[in-house]
């Protein structure tokens, strides 16, 4: 399943195959979603430093998903206004998480912390 307005653009989210849980065990009632957040590393005052990406780490989306996350480093490619093909150092992060409207509201946190902090436009 993709779904655009999580983010309110091309947030790429997935159905995920049942995790591998122990019997009995509460937290795994409940159907889980993937949701991938695409992060530009490039701000308006220069690039997101290692330095500043760890502690949006630390202070945002750790707290909010404190069972874990996978971070990738990536390269974005798009075709710019100029017609010409822009590219641009990236990060994504997988959370896997309970499908519910808190879940899906601590994803949009992340996102929103993201571009108020990094003065960008969006993340994806």
């Amino acid at each position: 399943m993709l779904s655009a307005a999580l983010l309110c653009a091309l947030t790429a989210c997935a159905s995920l195959a049942p995790l591998p849980v122990k019997p009995g065990d509460a937290s795994a009632c409940g159907e889980r979603r993937l949701d991938r957040v695409l992060f530009g590393m490039n701000s308006p005052s220069g690039p997101v430093s290692d330095s500043q990406w760890q502690t949006f780490l630390a202070e945002v989306v750790t707290p909010r998903f404190p069972d874990g996350l996978t971070i990738y480093q990536a390269q974005g490619q798009w075709r710019g206004a100029s017609g010409e093909i822009e590219r641009e150092d990236s990060r994504a992060i997988d959370l896997v998480h309970l499908d519910s409207a808190a879940g899906r509201q601590r994803v949009v946190e992340i996102a929103d912390e993201y571009k108020r902090r990094f003065n960008r436009k969006r993340c994806w």
